[in-house]
């Protein structure tokens, strides 16, 4: 038997989350089933008894799977089971770890497990929304500490207002559509894409988010006391030396304040020089001394450096590479680099360097998504690589991470809304890679600026060009002191308490992905670090139009040719053919590549080959099978076979007709072959159309006729 408990969370928009607990997974510390609509999701957290020894981190897992039975459909592949996580997986994984990892206790170091499950979907609901509450409520009703809750939900703007967590089919038509993570004092966590819209416009939304959130957090305090789990185990993951502590900070911290006030542009010269302190303050110790402090040094004198870098930040407005908080790193770049590409660009920020490459393919390069809720197909597509030797890193890569997955998703989204549609006079699947060759702050920046500049010289016709920057944030709770970073270093984005990335045209924001490592941040800091950010992509904006302003005019030489034309959707069969015998011919003999879509009561065909010429060809065939012969026009014709009453001629592709012997010429013929051969190019005119369907064709009448006709025997 079990005792289930039910917590209802009624929304001003009316829609109504259910929470539950007691019935299912009751083996887990803590799990929940949260059902909204038909959609109903299984979360469960399990902390370990104790952390491993001499961790100093939290080795949180977060993880989202879908089910396939959800929504009534079986896996593809081979073993019609579900396999590793899709990239839409990792995506809403990495939003409940982003928006749940800073609220746990600092001190806190026990392997932790959070697990998401789909067990069955609303075809109308997106998912994504809700599994972070779900996660958050697994927790609240747990034993494991936590400084929460929080809770997720979407934004989105349609026709001008805005919705909390609005149906699929709605979300078609959004201008915003945003995810906000918060607690119910605070937003630790923002992403999504946007139409170009304004800072203010973007702050309204999350505000609105917030509200939403608040109650959503409420719901799970009051859920976890009726539940009973308001106690929190206690737990002691690290040892301290007090005494080493102090003689730490003593001994360091203002050898660690005077190396970051040097403002060395280097962060590896920078790196050593921490290093060096940390070698020469171990170096007093003997070897058995060494070996006890040593782990205890570690800890102290990473805070130590954290602490001297922010206050020097704080106290002087100087950073690390001795830049003013405001300022950008110099920029340089260069497209048309890689000469057999479609197109490229290389774009490099400081010590931050993205080489980007643009590959224009067909209809059939299109990337199809098989997921169990979204099975579709993407026209654009992005992928970002990081390997390891972009930072110096000496080791092997070791396939895609969830941080390139999420880094390439963001550079997607910033660069999605400014390529044309298929409906928009873009007939091409477009694929970008972006591989980072160095790296000290912001990369999926640099892939958005590089990937902007790489589709212009591609000849892409970019609807506006797109710049990102990252922001920071140095904040003292104590004194209220802040300060906001435009153009972050990977030092600040690891010592500081925010990763503020936003996208944009000149007109404004297509793009944001946020992160908060603190508390609170307030709406005025964050109307600060947006305003502060607009400036900064438009410095950026600026430096690459110095390279590239316009998209090229056309496409490179080597580039794949393809034109579209539309045809009647009845006509679809006609031209692919019995068993695509027609449309495989066509093919063959022009050496083209011919897809044809259904779009409303229209055949959409993409002709695409290496050469104009081709297009050409491919496209007269296939005109002049969709054509509809007009009595009274002329058409070029082929002689096609030769019969003693007159001759069979293609006058349009597929279209034949009888010449009789009698309209081939006004003089009288005993044989046809007299005038005509197989093969031979004519023109003939159309007369009229038998009931039968059958072409009443003439050569005669188009010819001088005689003053005296030769008479008939």
């Amino acid at each position: 038997m079990y005792n289930e408990i039910k917590k209802t969370i009624q929304m001003p928009d009316g829609q109504t989350i259910e929470i539950s607990t007691g019935k299912l997974a009751k083996q887990a510390d803590g799990s929940v089933v949260l059902k909204v609509g038909q959609t109903m999701m299984l979360a469960t957290v399990v902390s370990a008894p104790d952390a491993k020894a001499d961790v100093d981190f939290l080795p949180l897992s977060c993880e989202y799977k879908e089910k396939y039975a959800s929504v009534g459909r079986v896996p593809g592949g081979f073993l019609k089971r579900e396999g590793r996580l899709s990239d839409y997986e990792i995506l809403i994984s990495r939003l409940m770890d982003r928006a749940l990892r800073p609220l746990f206790p600092e001190d806190y170091h026990a392997e932790t497990f959070v697990n998401v499950i789909l067990m069955s979907s609303d075809k109308d609901i997106y998912p994504d929304a809700y599994a972070g509450l779900a996660a958050s409520a697994a927790i609240a009703v747990s034993n494991i500490p936590f400084n929460g809750p929080i809770s997720e939900c979407r934004v989105a703007r349609i026709e001008g207002k805005l919705y909390i967590n609005p149906t699929v089919s709605q979300l078609e038509k959004a201008d915003i559509d945003m995810i906000v993570a918060g607690t119910i004092d605070n937003i630790n966590m923002v992403e999504g894409e946007f139409a170009e819209i304004s800072e203010v416009e973007m702050l309204e939304a999350i505000k609105l988010a917030h509200d939403a959130i608040k109650l959503q957090c409420q719901a799970q305090i009051e859920f976890a006391k009726e539940v009973g789990a308001t106690e929190k185990r206690v737990y002691c993951h690290e040892t301290h030396n007090e005494d080493i502590r102090a003689k730490v900070w003593k001994e360091t911290y203002d050898k660690a304040y005077a190396i970051a006030r040097e403002c060395n542009a280097n962060k590896h010269l920078r790196s050593e020089k921490f290093s060096a302190v940390k070698v020469e303050f171990l170096a007093q110790f003997s070897d058995e001394e060494r070996a006890a402090y040593e782990k205890f040094v570690k800890v102290y004198y990473h805070d130590v450096e954290k602490e001297a870098v922010r206050k020097m930040i704080l106290n002087e407005g100087i950073r690390l590479d001795g830049r003013k908080t405001n300022q950008i790193r110099p920029i340089w770049s260069e497209v048309d680099y890689l000469p057999s590409t479609h197109g490229s660009a290389v774009f490099t920020r400081g010590e931050t360097q993205s080489i980007t490459t643009v590959t224009l393919g067909s209809k059939l390069d299109e990337q199809r998504i098989d997921g169990a809720v979204i099975a579709t197909t993407e026209r654009f597509t992005l992928h970002y690589n990081f390997p390891p030797f972009s930072t110096g890193d000496a080791r092997a890569p070791r396939g895609v991470s969830r941080r390139e997955v999420g880094h390439g998703n963001l550079a997607h989204r910033a660069l999605k809304g400014m390529v044309p549609k298929d409906t928009e006079g873009n007939p091409y699947s477009i694929r970008v890679v972006s591989d980072i060759l160095e790296s000290n702050g912001s990369s999926s920046m640099a892939t958005v600026c590089a990937g902007c500049l790489a589709l212009m010289d591609a000849g892409v016709k970019m609807k506006a060009p797109v710049s990102g920057i990252a922001m920071g944030l140095i904040s003292d709770s104590k004194t209220g002191q802040f300060a906001v970073l435009s153009d972050i270093l990977g030092d600040e984005d690891h010592l500081g308490d925010m990763d503020f990335k936003v996208t944009g045209t000149s007109k404004g924001i297509t793009a944001t992905q946020m992160d908060i490592k603190v508390d609170g941040l307030t709406f005025d800091i964050l109307e600060k670090a947006l305003n502060q950010a607009k400036e900064g992509r438009a410095h950026i904006l600026g430096e690459m139009m110095k390279t590239l302003s316009a998209p090229r005019e056309d496409y490179k030489p080597h580039a794949p040719r393809i034109e579209r034309i539309e045809i009647p959707q009845d006509m679809i069969g006609a031209v692919i053919g019995p068993g695509g015998k027609v449309i495989q011919e066509i093919q063959r003999t022009t050496g083209t590549i011919i897809t044809i879509e259904e779009v409303g009561n229209l055949g959409m065909v993409d002709i695409s080959a290496p050469d104009l010429d081709s297009i050409s060809a491919a496209r007269a065939r296939i005109k002049g099978i969709v054509a509809i012969p007009e009595v009274g026009e002329v058409y070029p014709a082929k002689v096609k076979s030769i019969v003693d009453f007159g001759a069979f001629v293609e006058f349009l592709p597929g279209k034949e007709g009888l010449l009789h012997i009698s309209e081939i010429e006004w003089r009288r013929l005993d044989k046809v072959d007299e005038v005509l051969k197989l093969g031979d190019q004519i023109e003939v005119k159309l007369l009229g159309v038998e009931k039968n369907g059958k072409y009443k064709l003439s050569r005669k009448v188009l010819l001088p006729r005689p003053e005296k006709e030769e008479p008939r025997s």
